[in-house]
């Protein structure tokens, strides 16, 4: 019999789901300080990029056997000491992201089954706990498995989105969308180095392109348009959320938000003084439920098929049994034992992430276009794109480092 080759929509769905999360909502408050139409401009230059890079690693991947990874390929095409760098950089940021989702669901999940079970019922560790055993079911299952439910998560996700961005996009006002008030400050450009390490955790996916060439049977070009199309629509979301917010809540009127962090509820606190927010609150908190679990889905996805290529474990129930575990219970454990401590921790996601997810694909591209000169599928743009995607990640590491140390200007209302 003939294999049925999965659907586009399916990888896609993968793709979108790991990249949409909770960045999103914290989008229009770190872009805050480059307002709509420096976000705009960011967005799309990260979307870029990254998208560009994710291809990269398509490249170099298709070179490799079926279920070769980051560590089998890093390690080839740039030798150990860049592996060991890449390795050290994917685990710290998987992990990291997997005991966040982790945490922030289990939250959610005790909330609501508090609300249907009766107060207390449950404790957060409960919450966590059924949390990860559900959802990591699926990652143990099988890719197709993953492909599935993120499809229906998305699907509920982007009714929720639009649910909850209705009203706000139809109440958006010319001058406060362009800032045409006069009100505050009126720089814009001293800020963008703030903005683009948000941007970039907001389009990461790049952990799944190993898994989807295998899902996919090394069909590079499906591979290709299911990223395109996943990453496509995430863009789509990020700026029609900075039109529903930035487009309501004047520019001057972040410093309380900022303040928090950028808290989702002191978000809708500051917009409730312009727009009815009630229901926008009730629909986000589906929304939030939604996109966390589909992004813990794609990450741990990707994670897991990590971990299978550094192990070496089979793809038999026993192998997948043990990649679950290592995949799952640190991050659960730590989760369990710190339920509100990855705050810091997830600051520096984002610096850990350039490393792999910018500059060792653009170094992959670059090594296995020399080892490989007869390949079939190369990205767009010749060697003059590797060194763009080189800069590019190079001047995320600079301004990660340089807004925490202080060195550029941090928008604070």
């Amino acid at each position: 019999m003939q294999r049925t080759s999965p659907s586009l929509l399916g990888g896609a769905m993968i793709i979108a789901g790991t990249a949409i999360g909770a960045g999103m909502l914290a989008n229009p408050t770190s872009t805050a300080g480059v307002w709509f139409i420096g976000s705009i401009l960011a967005l799309i230059y990260t979307w870029f990029c990254m998208t560009t890079s994710g291809l990269m690693i398509l490249e170099a991947n298709l070179h490799y056997p079926t279920g070769a990874s980051f560590d089998t390929i890093v390690k080839d095409l740039l030798g150990r000491g860049w592996n060991v760098l890449n390795g050290l950089s994917i685990a710290f940021v998987l992990y990291i992201l997997t005991y966040a989702y982790i945490t922030s669901g289990g939250g959610i999940t005790q909330n609501l089954l508090n609300q249907a079970l009766g107060a207390e019922a449950i404790g957060r560790p409960s919450g966590s706990l059924i949390f990860c055993i559900i959802l990591a079911a699926f990652v143990w299952l099988s890719t197709k498995a993953v492909d599935r439910f993120s499809t229906i998560l998305i699907g509920g996700m982007v009714v929720a989105f639009f649910l909850s961005t209705g009203g706000l996009l139809g109440s958006v006002q010319h001058e406060v969308l362009f800032n045409t008030l006069a009100q505050g400050e009126q720089q814009y450009l001293p800020y963008i180095f703030a903005a683009l390490p948000v941007c970039l955790v907001s389009f990461g996916f790049h952990g799944n392109v190993p898994s989807l060439v295998k899902y996919y049977d090394r069909d590079g070009k499906r591979v290709m348009k299911s990223i395109f199309i996943g990453t496509g629509l995430a863009l789509v979301i990020y700026i029609l959320w900075q039109l529903a917010v930035q487009g309501n809540l004047p520019r001057s009127e972040f410093a309380p938000v900022i303040a928090k962090g950028g808290d989702v509820s002191a978000l809708l606190e500051a917009l409730h003084r312009y727009i009815e927010t009630d229901y926008i609150a009730v629909i986000l908190n589906f929304f939030a439920y939604m996109a966390i679990a589909s992004s813990f889905l794609g990450v741990t996805l990707g994670l897991f098929d990590y971990i299978a290529d550094l192990l070496k474990f089979d793809d038999s129930p026993l192998g997948r049994s043990k990649t679950t575990l290592i995949t799952f219970l640190p991050p659960l454990l730590l989760s369990l034992q710190f339920p509100y401590g990855f705050v810091i921790a997830i600051g520096y996601a984002g610096l850990a992430a350039t490393i792999w997810a910018a500059i060792v694909p653009a170094l992959l591209a670059r090594a296995s276009r020399k080892k490989f000169p007869n390949a079939t599928y190369k990205v767009y743009g010749g060697n003059f794109m590797i060194g763009f995607i080189i800069l590019f990640g190079l001047l995320n590491i600079v301004a990660q480092v340089g807004v925490n140390l202080g060195w550029f200007a941090s928008f604070a209302g």
